[in-house]
């Protein structure tokens, strides 16, 4: 598909190389000072070194971007292996961290539902290849550049249209 057929809403060229961008500042905040103590399953103590990783980006701080992109009129959206690997090279670009991939490949018309878990949160697919359709979400906290699927993803399943909406999550509670 030629870039000229593609149209990205709002203004996020996923033609623009987005690797050397600066996409906020990370800030690290201690989960729990050094005299906390681990009473209950789920408390940390010092020694567990949790973090939470915050961002700040144009005088804001929040938990994570969260990208949700439309595929429309988009192929290979039946092809769970394809699906997959596309989805780990959405990981390997955005900079995350891969903990597990699952897919589910729906029957008789061949939709695939599935989510990568993510250190840094995660990315959802949901396909319609009947309609053409897909749904991700793409979120992220830390350092990670969600940013960077995009191009992985048009090139993946060569959309007619891609639509991307951001939201800060967390924003002004964090």
């Amino acid at each position: 598909m030629s870039e000229s057929n593609a149209r990205l809403q709002p203004a996020i060229d996923p033609n623009r190389d987005q690797r050397h961008e600066k996409h906020g500042e990370v800030v690290e905040f201690p989960h729990h000072g050094p005299d906390a103590k681990a009473s209950a399953p789920g408390h940390f103590t010092s020694t567990d070194e949790r973090t939470d990783f915050f961002i700040e980006r144009d005088g804001e701080r929040f938990a994570g971007t969260h990208l949700i992109i439309d595929l429309v009129g988009a192929s290979r959206l039946d092809d769970l292996e394809h699906i997959e690997e596309a989805l780990r090279r959405c990981v390997e670009v955005s900079k995350a961290t891969l903990l597990h991939i699952h897919l589910h490949h729906f029957t008789p018309n061949g939709g695939v539902s599935g989510v990568a878990v993510l250190s840094e949160s995660h990315i959802s697919i949901h396909t319609w290849p009947e309609a053409h359709y897909a749904a991700l979400d793409v979120f992220m906290c830390g350092v990670a550049e969600p940013h960077n699927s995009i191009a992985v993803l048009q090139e993946a399943f060569a959309p007619e249209t891609i639509r991307v909406d951001e939201h800060r999550r967390g924003r002004g509670m964090v």
